[in-house]
């Protein structure tokens, strides 16, 4: 095999494999809907990179290309119609990164929410400690600037993603799992599919499964010993106890753990939540033989994920993030960090809904997580890879919505809107094209506090 040609190579999940491809020293390009700062970061890195759906750029030696597609990709596109027409070796982005981590020792991290940070701080503390692995992460660690770690230790990493069950390509020797709720329906049906693909990969986890307190995976749904965590209930395997707020919402932490206890940890980036991510990495880390100094060490330099709790700007008279969640759960958990972090200042959230299937199966849980910040910014709808479903608008939210302040706008009118908004804390959410406006705002904001 010479060449590897990625249909939907600008995806975090894609692009990861894609550069672990051309790190091997093989040639790599691929197509992507639309330009983005991910696309560019690719070419800048020797990845051929185009956006025309056009099967004339699909390398013509068939039997030397092995063609990598995301289920993301609509099935009439031109590229993966020709490329299955045409006798090459397609496979899925999951079928791959199974087979990359086949035959080494694979720590896994899935989880309807919560995954990519967690995965990403336990590749940081393997990679800080000194035992090394390499890592296909969901999202770009501010510590290395990539979704992709590489080391000679064969020691893998791998963010476990539920979507279209990818991870059931995955044979973890350990693995946590963080959430089981109610995401992908449109794959799914219902809960309890979703819940049936966790205990199918639980039962596929060899060694140890970390999960988080009361999810409904049991002894009889695998052969892997269970451990559990938590943020501080004390009948968890691993959780914290003592802990102490500081100055500008960072925290510290001991941790309790089956062999005893890691005193005074200080997470390198603010938040409760960073707590129990924290601890998930940890247990995963410790299971795998890492040093408890070492753990403490590593979670203290940790600098977090970018769009996971990210902080653009801070001054005392404002502060914004910008955050990816796109599902009630991880709204209402990162809502509520935020509120800890900075408590009686008033919050402003700027939501972007993700995908119409979501909307609709959710509406009722996005409003009432949504209710609990002091004043809504709704968008309209990013559709990604789906057409329009009649009757199913971001209106369905927004009805029910309880803040003291909503406004429903389309994302033409932000920039517009946030410049006439004094906010105290600011947040955008969504895992659409969100991040497009992060830019502006903080350079707005740094404009008009300077």
């Amino acid at each position: 095999m010479k060449n590897v040609y990625f249909i939907g190579i600008g995806g975090i999940g894609m692009s990861a494999i894609a550069r672990y491809f051309k790190r091997k020293g093989l040639e790599v390009s691929g197509y992507d809907r639309t330009p983005s700062e991910l696309t560019s970061k690719l070419q800048e890195e020797g990845i051929g990179v185009h956006f025309e759906d056009d099967p004339d750029f699909i390398p013509k030696d068939v039997a030397e290309t092995l063609v990598i597609y995301t289920p993301a990709i609509p099935a009439d596109n031109a590229e993966l119609t020709y490329v299955r027409e045409n006798g090459y070796r397609v496979v899925k982005r999951s079928l791959s990164l199974g087979e990359i981590t086949r035959g080494q020792e694979c720590l896994a991290v899935a989880g309807t929410h919560g995954k990519t940070t967690t995965s990403t701080l336990a590749a940081h503390i393997l990679t800080e400690s000194g035992d090394g692995c390499s890592a296909f992460l969901g999202g770009i660690s501010k510590n290395y600037g990539t979704n992709l770690l590489v080391s000679p230790v064969p020691t893998v990493v791998a963010e476990a993603d539920e979507f279209d069950r990818s991870f059931l390509q995955l044979h973890p020797d350990a693995a946590v799992i963080t959430a089981m709720d109610a995401d992908h329906l449109d794959i799914y049906g219902d809960l309890a599919h979703v819940q049936e693909a966790f205990r199918a990969f639980a039962s596929q986890v060899s060694r140890v499964l970390i999960k988080k307190l009361g999810l409904p995976v049991t002894e009889k749904d695998t052969n892997a010993k269970i451990h559990t965590y938590h943020y501080d209930d004390p009948a968890a395997d691993f959780h914290a106890e003592n802990i102490r707020r500081g100055e500008l919402g960072h925290y510290t932490f001991d941790l309790v753990y089956p062999r005893g206890v890691i005193r005074d940890i200080t997470p390198g980036v603010p938040g409760w939540i960073y707590i129990e991510n924290s601890i998930a990495a940890a247990a995963l880390c410790l299971v795998h033989g890492t040093d408890p100094e070492a753990v403490r060490h590593a979670i203290g330099t940790f600098r977090g994920v970018q769009r996971r709790m990210d902080v653009h700007f801070n001054t005392p008279e404002l502060t914004y993030i910008d955050d990816y969640a796109h599902h009630p759960k991880e709204l209402a958990t990162t809502i509520s960090s935020i509120k800890g972090m900075f408590p009686g200042r008033k919050v402003t959230a700027v939501f972007q809904p993700h995908l119409y299937s979501r909307t609709q199966d959710l509406a009722p849980e996005f409003a009432e997580a949504l209710s609990s910040v002091d004043k809504l910014i709704l968008l309209d709808i990013y559709p990604a890879r789906e057409e329009p479903i009649p009757g199913v608008t971001s209106e369905l939210i927004f009805k029910d919505v309880k803040a003291p302040e909503k406004v429903l706008i389309t994302k033409e009118e932000l920039m517009e809107t946030l410049s006439k908004e004094t906010p105290e804390v600011l947040v955008t959410f969504g895992a659409g094209n969100i991040d497009r406006f992060v830019e502006p705002i903080t350079q707005m904001l740094e404009s008009r506090y300077k």
